[in-house]
């Protein structure tokens, strides 16, 4: 594979003529991917990072896939305008572990290294962290767009959240990184890394970012934390639904990520659905996008009920709390969002919309629940 095969849809590759020279060095590269374990689940977004390393696996170089255990309790910045809040330790754990293997869905397990963070950064002396820190000037810090927009505002950055590029630029260190990549958004961070490198008399690494690819709501980018993402191990149903529900405008960047460009029909609903064949095609075979597509025709098109729905149990009580039962059930968030969404009367039982948030056992005994356009629900029990 060619130089210009491995920067295939690149923005940035830095510093120029970089790579060529880190292919000539004889020996496999170290490629260094860092992932932030908020929530569980790799999206679209993320897996078209992960085939980028897949293709560098290819020629023969090894992945070191960082779990960022240790610096989402810090909670990355980028590209936010506050800080992010801190998920519980044992939550991070347990996310970082089903992320870590959800990878190996793209990555060759036998040329990739996963490594968490709190290896090596939990480890740090007070000493060192201030050696650290002497690497960067708080006026190069500054330099990052969302910082110096808080900072002009006179919002708070806590000097956590301005040590954060340091630790991930640690993480390259502490496995002597080639070459990291990642999105735009991380563009400084990897910068950073060249610069704390090469303090610390290592080779500093080559940095290649990828466009971010937007969310389901066509406005920002995937996100877990936004909750406008497709997860990879999401049902076919679920994932092709989704796919369906994007905005036109962003169908010609998800063709080009997606589904490898390609000529396209006219009418955007036959764009639309071939872009969501292939999409679930990929992960769950073609008979999981025939699923699919079948479901998304008989419950969003035609608006029927599923063939099959799964039934639960009821909880004990009566009433019930409506709202709860959403969020265990049915995949809603929190409570806070299920009653928005009882009251904008997308919650029907029995086809009628729900209008109470506390709701007698004998309505819901043996009543089919819909949840939105595509979750429903059967539940026993008098």
């Amino acid at each position: 594979m060619s130089v210009a095969d491995l920067t295939r849809n690149t923005v940035d590759v830095l510093p120029k003529g970089e790579l060529e020279r880190k292919l000539e060095i004889g020996r496999p590269l170290r490629v260094k991917l860092g992932i932030d374990p908020t929530a569980p689940d790799i999206h679209l977004g993320f897996a078209y990072v992960l085939d980028r390393l897949a293709e560098f696996q290819r020629e023969g170089h090894t992945v070191v896939l960082i779990v960022g255990d240790y610096t989402a309790r810090i909670g990355d910045p980028s590209g936010r305008s506050d800080e992010r809040p801190v998920l519980p330790g044992e939550v991070l754990d347990a996310n970082a572990k089903a992320f870590a293997e959800q990878a190996f869905r793209v990555l060759d397990r036998e040329r990739t290294e996963i490594r968490f963070n709190g290896e090596w950064l939990g480890k740090l002396s007070y000493a060192e962290v201030v050696r650290l820190a002497r690497t960067i000037t708080v006026a190069r810090i500054l330099e990052r767009d969302d910082f110096a927009q808080r900072f002009a505002a006179r919002e708070p950055i806590s000097i956590s959240e301005l040590l954060y590029p340091l630790m991930q630029a640690y993480d390259s260190v502490a496995t002597e990184a080639d070459i990291e990549i990642g999105g735009t958004d991380q563009l400084y961070n990897l910068l950073a890394g060249r610069d704390v490198m090469q303090d610390y008399g290592l080779d500093p690494q080559l940095v290649m970012t990828y466009p971010l690819l937007v969310g389901v709501d066509g406005e920002d980018k995937m996100s877990k934390s936004r909750g406008n993402y497709i997860g990879i191990n999401e049902s076919p149903e679920e994932m092709f639904g989704k796919t369906m529900s994007i905005p036109d405008k962003t169908l010609p960047q998800w063709w080009e990520m997606l589904a490898g460009g390609g000529p396209h029909p006219d009418d955007p609903m036959q764009w639309k659905l071939e872009l969501a064949r292939r999409i679930v095609s990929r992960w769950h075979g073609e008979e999981g996008a025939t699923r699919g597509e079948d479901y998304f025709t008989r419950v969003v098109r035609d608006q029927r009920a599923p063939e099959e729905v799964a039934e639960v149990q009821l909880p004990p009580g009566d009433p019930v709390h409506l709202p709860a039962l959403l969020v265990e059930h049915f995949g809603v968030g929190s409570t806070s969002e299920a009653r928005r969404l009882i009251s904008q009367g997308g919650v029907k039982i029995d086809g009628e919309p729900a209008t109470e948030i506390d709701v007698q056992r004998s309505t819901l005994a043996g009543a089919l629940v819909q949840a939105g356009k595509r979750r429903f629900m059967r539940f026993s029990g008098a």
